[in-house]
């Protein structure tokens, strides 16, 4: 899937003048009322399709590509609305596997910015400036009323209470996996920031709960009241699931991929199917986005749902490339955005079952995959917890390269390169190289890997992902086992 890069591009260089948290955190920007007066103002293309609402920590992502193909493979017409892109900026706004018709980005364009250009600054509420998420999101409910989409499937920005998708009105809301994250915004406990994450509960609408961590039952708490005072049904999906079993299997053409069944009293059968999005957490968001369907559309056929979660794919959710022309000595690239201590844990058990998959024409059960070492390209943003990281991913390693993830985010590589060095032994000693020109140390991981022989797995930052892509796609060295 490729985008025609002048789609989108005037609309990004317009949206480029107003603040962007993503690439400059502030506090206080955050609040309904900008939406809300815009929303009215475009008369209101956030109710013009049916809504499914996705929040959490780890896994909306997935969860949105789940439920949007599903919807896709049932014959709707299906608005998938995402955060962040790799590649081209459509990537936030298209449908579950394509993007629009560049009219319906043009127009939509045209009409958000003529839109904000008739508003005088003193007559927006309380007279603040709209910010470049803001804008985005508007232009989603735009773009999505124009191609005439019957669903939409919106992932959280940040939070949930104050986020910009929190406007919507949906049929259903989904909460991932809960984990402490951007602490500074959304609060300093597991609470508090559960709290903030189910705030887009509204009032009657059933929402599905993922598993929460034995450590983290406060945030299942947390959420259970929000859901009593709001009298929403909420379906926590570990009381729904029977069971999830999981496999790798080698197909024909020698990919891998992974067969997953899932059993529950919501499904009139078990669900049997493929994947293309690797490792048992994408198993379980499956799961999660199986019932959340079943909830918005009880009569849906169980083999619409099978043919929706095996032709879901996200980039750069362990995005396996192989072969890799140029360097013909790599395996196979791994490129994953994993840039949290419980996204790091869940690549390294991916990365363990995969390798384990790749020594076998048979299926593999999870329980008798075998661990691997490999090449590691990371690079993560300041605000990340890389001490905790560099513990979990140095054990695993063989050589390590680190560098920025790119030059949007602030980093602090004299901490990455600290944690990491932190950890040398004597049996992996002068392992480590670090340098603050990612352009070149890209190349370098990759030189690094092929006279290694050795498979390379790219982490810490979606940015860097994006910078891999870049540098791939420049090269014309893209030949992936997905859609990209």
């Amino acid at each position: 899937m490729t985008a025609n890069k002048n789609m989108t591009k005037d609309f990004e260089n317009w949206i480029d003048h107003y603040l962007n948290f993503e690439k400059h955190p502030q506090k206080n920007i955050f609040w309904l009322e900008t939406m809300q007066f815009f929303c009215a103002l475009l008369d209101h293309p956030e109710l013009s399709s049916k809504s499914i609402h996705i929040a959490g920590s780890k896994g909306k992502g997935s969860v949105s590509a789940f439920i949007s193909s599903i919807l896709e493979a049932a014959g709707y017409k299906t608005g998938l609305y995402t955060s962040p892109h790799i590649l081209d900026f459509a990537e936030r706004v298209k449908s579950a596997h394509h993007f629009f018709r560049e009219e319906i980005y043009k127009e939509s364009a045209k009409e958000l910015e003529a839109a904000v250009r008739s508003v005088k600054d003193e007559d927006l509420p309380k007279q603040r400036a709209i910010t470049w998420f803001e804008l985005v999101t508007l232009y989603a409910f735009l773009c999505f009323r124009r191609y005439g989409a019957d669903w939409s499937v919106y992932e959280v920005g940040l939070g949930g209470r104050l986020d910009a998708t929190n406007v919507i009105r949906p049929e259903v809301c989904c909460i991932t996996s809960l984990e402490k994250e951007h602490t500074e915004y959304l609060g300093n406990t597991i609470e508090e920031i559960a709290r903030e994450k189910g705030g887009i509960i509204k009032e009657g609408v059933p929402v599905v709960l993922f598993e929460q961590t034995f450590s983290h039952g406060e945030a299942k708490t947390v959420i259970e009241k929000i859901a009593t005072e709001k009298h929403a049904p909420l379906i926590y999906v570990p009381d729904v699931i029977s069971s999830i079993n999981t496999s790798y299997k080698r197909t024909e053409d020698g990919k891998i991929k992974m067969r997953i069944e899932i059993s529950s009293s919501y499904f009139a059968r078990k669900i049997e199917t493929d994947l293309q999005l690797l490792g048992e957490i994408q198993a379980q968001n499956a799961a999660m986005a199986a019932i959340a369907i079943k909830i918005a559309l009880p009569n849906i056929r169980e083999e619409i749902i099978e043919k929706g979660l095996a032709n879901a794919f996200l980039p750069a959710r362990f995005e396996i490339i192989s072969p890799v022309p140029h360097y013909t000595k790599i395996p196979y690239l791994v490129i994953d955005g994993a840039h949290t201590v419980k996204s790091i844990s869940f690549l390294l058990d991916t990365l363990k079952e995969f390798q384990s998959a790749l020594s076998t024409k048979q299926t593999v059960p999870i329980e008798q995959a075998m661990p691997g070492k490999t090449a590691l390209l990371f690079g993560c943003a300041a605000d990340k917890d890389v001490e905790d990281m560099a513990r979990e991913l140095y054990p695993h390693f063989d050589c390590i390269t680190l560098t920025k993830p790119g030059s949007v985010k602030q980093c602090d590589l004299e901490r990455i390169k600290k944690a990491f060095t932190a950890l040398e032994n004597e049996d992996k000693k002068d392992t480590l190289e670090c340098g603050e020109n990612y352009e070149d140390m890209i190349q370098r991981a990759f030189r690094k890997a092929n006279e290694k022989e050795c498979p390379l797995v790219v982490a810490g930052s979606f940015y860097l992902a994006a910078e891999v892509k870049k540098f791939l796609q420049e090269k014309r060295l893209i030949s992936s086992w997905h859609m990209l």
